[in-house]
């Protein structure tokens, strides 16, 4: 073990000179990058000068020149837009996250800083490094995913009394967008999005399978599949989607029961490894104590 000592320090010696060459060459864009802000938005220079702008450029850097696999950067990808994060150099960010605390893990349990230096111990703390980031960006995700689907039926009332009211369908799309910024965020995020790429010329269609694709949200998808049926074969949208609603508050309903009637099953495990031990200890406690002090003597005497 103490031969790799040497490798794992021209490790991290290696790591440490590359850090500082990435600034050093990266300082005249940065430079001028900050100095195109201060002309252009000179009330938002402390934001330039902020360091976790350059960490993300390092990160950034790093994640590019990473080994990357197609199909593993297409789920990524599509995980990141879940969670809101649609920057193009959110990927890169992301990959270099993953590297940087897997690393760091391997070269915390490799060298004496913590614990006695051991191979297997650093190599399964690169494999949790790795692994953490993408746990972290999952739940992320699937916060946003129950947001959006929590304001889903409040969306579906005001486009209901928008369609009726007069409105197409685009323009109540807008409007609610508008309506729901401050309430849910999120879902008006994602209505100003489909807003736009239907200004930009795109088909109404794909906007709303593109809207469907970037939530993940399964109720929001069986609203797109129902709203471009709508369109396609002329009814009536009002009608459509006032029963859609009533039917997402019937699911909704439906998800309550089900959560309700798991809750008993749930609490059995918290009931016997938490509650049930304390209640044993109370209850049996004394009695075993007297037991003890009771047969104690006997067995001395025997």
């Amino acid at each position: 073990m103490l031969t790799l000592l040497p490798v794992l320090a021209f490790a991290f010696g290696t790591m440490m000179v590359t850090m500082i060459a990435y600034a050093v060459l990266s300082k005249r864009s940065v430079t001028l990058d900050q100095r195109l802000r201060e002309v252009g938005l000179p009330e938002r220079r402390a934001e330039a000068n902020a360091d976790p702008q350059q960490i993300a450029a390092f990160l950034r850097r790093v994640g590019e020149r990473l080994p990357k696999s197609p199909a593993e950067l297409t789920k990524i990808q599509a995980r990141l837009v879940q969670a809101g994060y649609r920057k193009p150099d959110a990927l890169f960010v992301f990959l270099g996250i993953r590297f940087a605390c897997a690393l760091g893990l391997f070269v915390l349990i490799a060298t004496p800083i913590v614990i006695r230096p051991n191979l297997a111990l650093a190599l399964m703390a690169a494999a949790i490094g790795y692994v953490v980031p993408a746990m972290f960006l999952a739940r992320i995700a699937k916060r946003r995913q129950h947001r959006i689907q929590l304001s889903l039926a409040d969306a579906l009332d005001l486009l209901v009394v928008s369609v009726e009211a007069g409105l197409g369908l685009d323009q109540a799309m807008a409007r609610v967008g508008q309506e729901l910024a401050s309430a849910h965020p999120d879902l008006s995020g994602e209505l100003r999005l489909v807003n736009l790429e239907l200004l930009a010329g795109r088909g109404r269609a794909d906007a709303l399978k593109n809207l469907a694709d970037r939530t993940g949200v399964d109720d929001l998808r069986s609203l797109v599949a129902m709203l471009i049926q709508t369109d396609k074969f002329g009814t009536s949208v009002a009608n459509s989607l006032r029963v859609y609603s009533e039917t997402l508050r019937t699911k909704r309903r439906q998800r309550a029961e089900e959560a309700a009637a798991k809750t008993g099953v749930k609490m059995v495990f918290p009931l016997v490894l938490c509650i049930f031990p304390a209640i044993w200890v109370v209850t049996i406690g004394p009695a075993a104590i007297k037991f003890i002090r009771v047969l104690g003597p006997l067995q001395v005497g025997k």
